[in-house]
This record gives structure tokens, sequence and C-alpha cells, in this order.
């Protein structure tokens, strides 16, 4: 059955680079995504209860270890920050390591 998509412009971008990189249709790749969203969760394959749990929107996520620094947007962007010094460093000063 045919059917139109509004898309996004750059997640169509992707998905038609994502196609050509897998040698597929962009047809191909709409298909296999929607069939994996809306598989039955006893179809999946089943996480780690001891790793993941469900959380408040129905999506796995990573438990919280017992003692652990929750993670938050600021200290995302801190790790990301130093992430990009190092980065910065090693494209300005190549020798130094």
């Amino acid at each position: 059955m045919k059917t139109t998509l509004d898309l996004p412009d750059d997640l169509l971008v992707e998905a038609k680079m994502l196609a050509a990189r897998r040698k597929t249709t962009l047809k191909a790749i709409v298909e296999s995504a929607l069939r994996r969203e809306i598989r039955p969760v006893a179809e999946m394959e089943s996480p780690d209860p001891e790793v993941f749990e469900t959380g408040p929107l129905g999506f796995l996520v990573l438990k919280r270890r017992p003692g652990a620094t929750p993670t938050t947007p600021e200290g995302i962007r801190r790790i990301q920050e130093a992430l990009d010094e190092e980065d910065f460093q090693r494209a300005t000063h190549p020798d130094v390591r």
C-alpha cells in the first residue's frame, strides 16, 4: 500500500544516507524501523534485569547503581566540554601527548 510521510528534511537525508550505506532502499529502512518499533515486547530479546529497567515512558533505561552519581544535563555538558578541549589540544598541539 502506498502512503505519504511528511518527515523533517534532516531525518530524510539521514535515512537516505543510511540506505545508501547499507545498499538498500529508503522504503526498506522505513519498513524495518516501523517493524522494529511496533514489534511486541514479548518478541524482543529480554534485557538483563540487573542492568535495565523500564522507564516512565516505557523505554528501557540503565538502572542506577547504588551510590552512583546521577547523570544530569550539566554533567553531560561538562564531560563534552572536557572532550572538546582534549580534541582541540590534540589538533593544535599534535606533538604533545
